[in-house]
């Protein structure tokens, strides 16, 4: 079967059978006044470092924009286009790159 996308039904549920097989997870200890300190609740600050996390792994080259989507559950597109508010060029090339 195919989905509307075009993208065949039994790849995507083997990709999603993998990823759950495959995951590792990663515990951060924080102090429980860091929320409460930059006006935020708990989930929205877990899901902010999470964020950070994946955008600084990308901006430092250690990840793709694919690889740090996947890392934060989000399509590579909703991805790429919240680098903006990270101040993070999509591409970063230097002079003798261009």
């Amino acid at each position: 079967m195919v989905t509307e996308s075009g993208l065949r039904t039994d790849y995507i549920l083997c990709c999603q059978e993998y990823q759950k097989h495959m995951s590792l997870q990663l515990t951060i200890t924080y102090p429980a006044t860091f929320p409460d300190a930059i006006g935020k609740t708990r989930e929205q600050f877990e899901q902010e470092a999470k964020w950070a996390m994946a955008v600084k792994l990308y901006e430092i080259k250690r990840l793709s924009s694919g690889m740090a989507a996947a890392l934060i559950g989000v399509d590579r597109v909703t991805f790429i286009l919240k680098l903006n508010d990270y101040s993070v060029p999509l591409i970063d090339l230097i002079e003798e790159e261009l």
